[in-house]
């Protein structure tokens, strides 16, 4: 069933939000108790949250985000998130959802506002939203675009094929001839959507372009390789809770480290990474990576050694 048209704005989505995150928090619950954590929540001022009400934000809530609410209709008659566990694979979706937990989080802090902390994110959410209704359409687009690196400005068409948010930047991969190049959105200068359609080819996945890649750079001539890594036991948990690749495993483990293996390519975005960590971590292989870190250590040290 779905729902009534009933007002959309920013009020209601984060009653939307806040049930759905609540279901999802404690995987099933009644109403009874459901309503109770409802009336000792800043969102209800006070007072209950009616049964009808209830049923028409749970259509909502699967038009929005496409997720269905069911019933156990028995026992306890508790509510739960049917396929929880796909929608927790679901990238797309759960991003979606995290980011409204976020601004709810946001907007019932107000009272605390100077003790929320911010990352700045450039503003490529400038040419977000015309990037994305070019790819609806598979329609061309023209770019002007400041390189850093080059340190100047070019025009060319390109045929958008993704966007991917990394590191606080918003990315586009895009087709320019015969190849497939990435740009940061906040570097480009201007953008125009022409009438002009290109072929999305129907094998081509984001998934796959970059299954063996970590990060936003893709080199289309590398070939993956095993990379282990010995981490520190004091860093294990980080790597065990939050994943660098879909590949990882770890395959020893003791008091003082764990060894985590790898199958990728291990180019700038994961040189980076490992950088990052310090002497948390240390390549065991391949020995060309190991040899790769070893020298810009050799550099950093030569750096930091000269005398003032």
């Amino acid at each position: 069933m779905k729902a009534n048209r009933e007002e959309r704005g920013p009020g209601l989505m984060r009653k939307y939000v806040w049930v759905l995150d609540t279901i999802l928090r404690h995987h099933k619950i009644s109403f009874k108790e459901l309503n109770e954590l409802w009336v000792n929540d800043d969102l209800s001022r006070g007072d209950d949250l009616p049964k009808r009400t209830f049923d028409n934000w749970c259509n909502v809530i699967e038009d929005i985000f496409d997720i269905d609410i069911e019933n156990e209709n028995c026992g306890e008659y508790r509510y739960y998130i049917k396929d929880e566990r796909e929608f927790r694979r679901d990238q797309r979706r759960l991003w979606l959802f995290d980011t409204f937990c976020v601004s709810n989080a946001l907007a019932n802090s107000q009272r605390i506002k100077e003790r929320v902390q911010l990352e700045y994110v450039p503003s490529g959410r400038e040419f977000l939203q015309p990037i994305i209704e070019a790819m609806k359409e598979n329609r061309v687009i023209n770019i002007t675009y400041h390189t850093y690196w080059r340190n100047e400005e070019s025009c060319y068409d390109v045929e958008p094929y993704l966007v991917k948010l990394y590191r606080q930047r918003w990315y586009m991969i895009a087709k320019r001839g015969q190849m497939l190049l990435t740009f940061c959105l906040d570097r480009i200068l201007d953008l125009q959507i022409k009438d002009e359609t290109f072929v999305m080819p129907e094998d081509w996945s984001a998934e796959n372009y970059f299954r063996n890649y970590f990060g936003v750079f893709v080199d289309s001539n590398a070939k993956p390789q095993r990379v282990l890594l010995k981490v520190k036991a004091s860093q294990a948990n980080y790597f065990r809770d939050l994943r660098l690749h879909d590949t990882q495993e770890e395959i020893e483990a003791n008091e003082e480290y764990s060894i985590f293996r790898y199958f990728l390519c291990p180019q700038y975005d994961f040189v980076q990474e490992l950088l990052w960590n310090g002497a948390e971590v240390e390549v065991l292989e391949p020995l060309s990576l190991r040899d790769e870190i070893k020298e810009i250590v050799k550099t950093m040290w030569k750096n930091y050694n000269k005398e003032d």
